[in-house]
């Protein structure tokens, strides 16, 4: 049998990774190397349960690599949605990680919910004999940073188990500290439970499409990518085209990016993240407005280059929010902090960027050096992929709305949707990474129903979801809700459904365009007019699915669906939640909200 050279040939010196991931990565490698030189492979006695709550991906991915990790020291390792476990399977578990996003504000994402609302219940079983550790994802930017995460690591110690380590709470350059957190977690349970590395144990991930009907796909058909956050593919642009009509007052886009050599492998129902570049015009007057030329280097970095690709400069950070506020106690900015009503500041700061902050605080403002510390970094965008691998293996197509609003005084624009629309040509590079999610996706059974509810690009998904389903020649019924403001303005790919209709793939198709008559009409609005007919595909064994806007939208949407459940059941508001809550479990109603 080989044996594996050194780690550090292994890991090329110029190797896109920090000095934490190659603390985990040469860990991992030494695993293997040493399962190499093993002669007599045995069974892990001990299994490391990794269960993750996320809206996008990113803490499933990580639940991967904690998998990976503790089979590399000899543990036996599975991950699995929080939905998934029950109080009482938990309570026979002996070692557990909690990875989780936050969703909202400070909620459980989508499949921790159910977890979250039964280790809550007075009935619970004790967990004395648990060990565990939290890792936390999240945004400082809101007010509940890490909530989800937060709230589990406690609920688990009132409930008597022992925290193996404590509980890490990721800003949104989560990789460092979660490397950390991984190596520093899995390195002592395996130094306690004496495992050692090279067993031959192999993680067992039981994650993705558990019940006929529900949506997504097994983790273990998902292939990894060397394309990141830290290392993107700069994948060629080679179609823009306007799908709005141009008297809309929206601007909605196709985009389709070329994957050539990259090797990405997508399914319908990811995501793809979408690297910005900050607008010149934006920078010049930022800079100009400090003083500075732009020439001036900052961590060794030219400050002109650091704020076009690595600092946020639309949306200010809370630290510079707090920073403006103590400058200058008696400015509009501090009034409005000094009530305490986030809802009133939220209000205050929609459509104000870091230049609007800096012009309003006049003298206070901080100069140049100042004020980089407190510029968050840039992030990737991610966009709901609207197409599917089946018809269109080498490209991936996005739907992407532009953002652009202000007056005559001050344009302001989205940071990628107008990089895109205005300063990405045919031809040019982007780049980008995959952000796969696993549990949003078409239903595994090829004949069961599926109910799709996606107005204004929130259509991006269900139109990859028609396209995989006429390709894959299944043959289950198709229903999409899909709405907007006018018909004759935003009815985007029009053309494309009357065509799938016409081929039989779609099914049904109900429009709801807002301000088209007098009453205003929303998806919704279609759903209760449907109501007997919603609920029979229900019974049927129909995936209800949407996708769109978080805030408002999906929670009115759901609202409806219960409204439906309640009245066609005529067993009340409690046995619609408790019918609801059991499509859920069963991966038939997934969202894919933002």
């Amino acid at each position: 049998m080989s044996v594996l050279p050194p780690t550090g040939q292994l890991i090329p010196v110029d190797a896109p990774f920090s000095a934490a991931q190659e603390s985990w990565l040469a860990g991992f490698i030494a695993g293997i190397a040493a399962a190499g030189t093993a002669t007599a492979p045995s069974t892990p006695t001990t299994t490391v349960d990794v269960l993750f709550g996320t809206q996008t991906g990113t803490a499933e991915a990580l639940a991967d690599q904690l998998v990976a990790g503790a089979t590399a020291r000899g543990l036996g390792g599975r991950a699995r949605a929080l939905d998934d476990v029950t109080p009482e399977q938990l309570a026979g578990m002996s070692h557990v990680l909690v990875v989780t996003s936050t969703y909202g504000e400070g909620e459980m994402p989508d499949n921790a919910g159910l977890f979250w609302d039964a280790v809550q219940a007075s009935t619970v079983p004790r967990l004395e004999g648990l060990q565990y550790a939290v890792l936390g994802l999240g945004d400082t930017s809101y007010d509940e940073f890490c909530q989800a995460g937060k709230l589990l690591d406690t609920r688990f110690e009132q409930l008597g188990a022992t925290r193996v380590h404590d509980r890490v709470d990721c800003d949104v350059d989560y990789e460092d500290p979660a490397a950390l957190w991984t190596a520093a977690v899995l390195d002592r349970i395996a130094a306690e439970t004496g495992a050692t590395g090279g067993t031959g144990a192999t993680g067992t991930v039981t994650t993705g499409t558990t019940a006929a009907g529900g949506a997504g796909s097994t983790r273990a058909s998902r292939p990894g990518s060397q394309w990141t956050k830290r290392n993107p593919y700069p994948a060629r642009l080679v179609e823009n085209r306007l799908l709005s009509d141009p008297r809309s007052a929206k601007e909605i886009r196709h985009y389709e990016f070329d994957l050539g050599d990259s090797g990405i492998t997508y399914a319908a129902g990811d995501a793809l993240a979408v690297v910005p570049v900050n607008d010149d015009t934006l920078v010049d007057h930022l800079l100009e407005h400090l003083g500075a030329t732009g020439d001036e280097t900052f961590d060794g970095r030219s400050v002109r280059e650091l704020l076009r690709t690595d600092r946020e400069v639309r949306t200010p950070s809370k630290d510079l929010i707090a920073d403006l506020v103590q400058r200058a106690p008696a400015s509009e900015l501090a009034a409005v902090v000094a009530h305490g009503d986030k809802q009133e500041l939220d209000r205050w700061l929609w459509g104000r960027d870091v230049l609007d902050l800096l012009r309003d605080a006049g003298d206070t403002a901080p100069g140049l050096d100042e004020l980089l510390p407190f510029l968050r970094p840039l992030q990737a965008r991610q966009y709901s992929i609207s197409s599917s691998p089946l018809a269109h293996p080498d490209r991936i197509h996005l739907t992407v709305a532009s953002v652009r609003y202000g007056d005559d005084h001050r344009k302001h624009s989205g940071v990628a949707s107008t990089h895109l629309a205005d300063r990405v040509q045919v031809g040019d590079e982007v780049g980008v990474y995959l952000q796969p999610n696993a549990a949003f996706g078409v239903p595994a059974d090829g004949d069961a129903p599926l109910v799709m509810v996606g107005p204004g690009t929130g259509i991006a998904p269900f139109r990859g979801f028609l396209h995989e389903r006429a390709a894959s020649g299944a043959t289950g019924r198709n229903w999409l809700f899909f709405g907007d403001q006018h018909r004759d303005t935003d009815f985007v790919y029009a053309d494309e459904l009357s065509a799938l209709q016409a081929d039989g793939v779609l099914t049904r198709l109900d429009l709801a365009f807002s301000r088209d008559q007098a009453e205003k009409v929303y998806v919704q609005t279609r759903m209760r007019e449907q109501s007997r007919e919603l609920y029979a595909w229900l019974e049927d064994g129909a995936t209800f699915t949407v996708c769109g806007d978080a805030s408002r939208m999906a929670k009115d949407v759901e609202a409806a669906l219960l409204d439906v459940i309640a009245t066609e059941r005529g067993r009340g508001a409690d046995d619609a939640v408790d019918y609801l809550a059991d499509l859920r479990r069963a991966k038939r109603y997934v969202r894919d909200v933002y």
